[in-house]
Order: C-alpha cells, then sequence, then structure tokens
C-alpha cells in the first residue's frame, strides 16, 4: 500500500491552477503579472485541505504528518515568486516595470500656444530651457508658439494636454512674460527624456529680451522694427534678410562665424587662455540692434 505524503497533491494541485489561469488569461486579456499576483494564495487553501485530508481519512490513532520535501520546495517556491509580485505589484514597481517595457518613442505637436498683443504692450521678456528653440518676427498681434516634441510613451499616451503645461504667460504693466517650462524626465532605472523643437513668433515691432539657459537658438528677425537681445544660448544662428536695417553686436562669446567680411571683430580674444570675442556685423543703416551676450557660438547667415 502507497503511503501520502503531504505535498505531492498541492504540487500537482498548483500547477493545474497555474496552468488554468495561463491558459484563461490568454482568452479574457487578463495580465500576466496580475495573475501571477492574485494566485499564489490558493496554494495555501490547497496546502492546507490536503493536510487536513490526510489527517481526516488516516487510521492511526495518533496521525503524524509526513511531508514530501521536494514538493513542499516547489510550492514553496511558486508561493515566493507570486508574493513577491504581489509585492512589487503594491509599491507600484511593477507598473513601473511593466510601462517601460511597453514604452515607445514617439514624437507629438505641442498643443498650439497665442497671446494677443496690443499697442500697451512694448516688451516681451522670453525666457527658454535647453531646447532647440527658433524665434522669428512676424507682423501679426500676437505671441505664438508652436512645434513637436519626442518622448517615450505607452499606448501613444501624449504627455502634454494643453499649451499650460508647456508654456507660461504673464503680463505685468507694459511688458509681457512668457516661461518655456521644463518638461518632465524620469530619472534612475526608468530613465527618460523628452525632447523639444519649437518655434515661437515675436511681432516685429516689440522690444524682445531672451534669457536661455542653453538653447540651440536660430533667430530669423526678417524685417525687424524694435530692439532685441538675447543672453545664455549655447549656440546662436542668426538669419539675415537682405534688405534688414540691423546692427548685431555679439559680446563676450567664443566664437563667430559667416561670410568673409561679415564680422567686424572689435576684441579678439587669445582661445587658448580662455579670452572670448566681442564682434559687429550691420546691414543697412543698422537702425535696430540684436545684442548677443554670454553666448558660446553665433553664426551669420543670408535669408
Amino acid at each position: 500500500m502507497r503511503s501520502w505524503r503531504v505535498g505531492t497533491f498541492s504540487m500537482g494541485a498548483s500547477l493545474v491552477f497555474l496552468g488554468l489561469f495561463l491558459f484563461l488569461s490568454r482568452f479574457m486579456g487578463l495580465d500576466l503579472v496580475h495573475v501571477m499576483s492574485a494566485w499564489w494564495p490558493i496554494l495555501l487553501i490547497v496546502l492546507g485541505i490536503e493536510i487536513l485530508l490526510y489527517l481526516f481519512f488516516s487510521k492511526q490513532e495518533k496521525p503524524i504528518l509526513k511531508y514530501d520535501f521536494v514538493s513542499i520546495l516547489f510550492v514553496g517556491l511558486l508561493g515566493v515568486a507570486g508574493i513577491l509580485f504581489a509585492t512589487l505589484s503594491a509599491t507600484g514597481i511593477m507598473g513601473k516595470v511593466e510601462e517601460v517595457v511597453a514604452r515607445e518613442e514617439r514624437s507629438f505637436e505641442l498643443p498650439d500656444f497665442s497671446y494677443q498683443m496690443d499697442d500697451s504692450i512694448k516688451r516681451v521678456i522670453l525666457r527658454t530651457t535647453a531646447y532647440q528653440t527658433t524665434i522669428e518676427a512676424t507682423e501679426e498681434k500676437e505671441v505664438s508658439m508652436f512645434g513637436t516634441y519626442r518622448t517615450q510613451t505607452t499606448k501613444k499616451e501624449k504627455l502634454l494636454a494643453s499649451a499650460d503645461d508647456y508654456v507660461y504667460a504673464k503680463r505685468k504693466g507694459d511688458t509681457l512674460f512668457v516661461n518655456v517650462k521644463t518638461l518632465p524626465n524620469e530619472v534612475g532605472p526608468f530613465y527618460s527624456h523628452t525632447e523639444l523643437a519649437s518655434t515661437i513668433l515675436i511681432p516685429k515691432g516689440v522690444e524682445l529680451e531672451v534669457i536661455s539657459t542653453g538653447a540651440d537658438i536660430t533667430l530669423n528677425p526678417r524685417e525687424l522694427e524694435n530692439d532685441w537681445s538675447i543672453k545664455g544660448a549655447s549656440s546662436l544662428d542668426v538669419k539675415v534678410a537682405e534688405m534688414s536695417n540691423l546692427k548685431i553686436q555679439a559680446v563676450d562669446v567664443d566664437g563667430v562665424s559667416g561670410a568673409e567680411g561679415a564680422w567686424n571683430i572689435t576684441k579678439k580674444g587669445d582661445t587658448n587662455q580662455g579670452d572670448r570675442v566681442d564682434a559687429v556685423h550691420q546691414s543697412g543703416e543698422g537702425k535696430y540692434q540684436i545684442s548677443i551676450s554670454n553666448t558660446h557660438y553665433v553664426s551669420l547667415n543670408n535669408n
């Protein structure tokens, strides 16, 4: 007569239940992680039932439990795996892992931003972060911003729902303050990075001050009718229109480039000693001025 060792039935039942859960999950759309984190309590129920049945059907006056340690070890490992899944799921780590695995890099359009101007607004102060930015003069009486951003996302979900998610505008007196926000980035083991490329249109008759934190800026002043200043850019590419009336003054920059004779170097530093350069470009009578400071490199191109 064969002896019954506690654990053999539990191991077989555990494999049956686990197989059923995994099989049904394929047809019912259940998440594998949720299945693994939810089914493990059945192991305790099955093992408990097996012990009770052994004690109930045992013909011994004082039955002694005999365990199949290999089966118990196997059931224990399945239980530990289930508990681990449940713990990671409860702390949110498992959900984060699922999200990272399901991520894909996609590009989206920025929600359009516009601020209607009137003649009482004389100046715009624009603060930009380290994103690729094009600033262009326009005849329209509004400050507007559009472009694209690239991020890692799941299920094609957009990171930005409205313009308020990436830009803030506030008027004070005769000045409009426009701040471009830094988009969310994740750090650590779930690192993700968001890139943004935008175009900002500024009315050509309004004074503009750009304060940047290392952005690559393309400047297209076209037929500018006021003074602009740019501070703190990493690189600045200025596109000068053929009939422009501009004086471009670059102060304390690492270097300038352009067509031969485009720049008049007023101070030439020693690059070996880290000295910086001052340079001036003038087209037409130079009625309107673009001042550039605390910028690494400035290039000049005809538009």
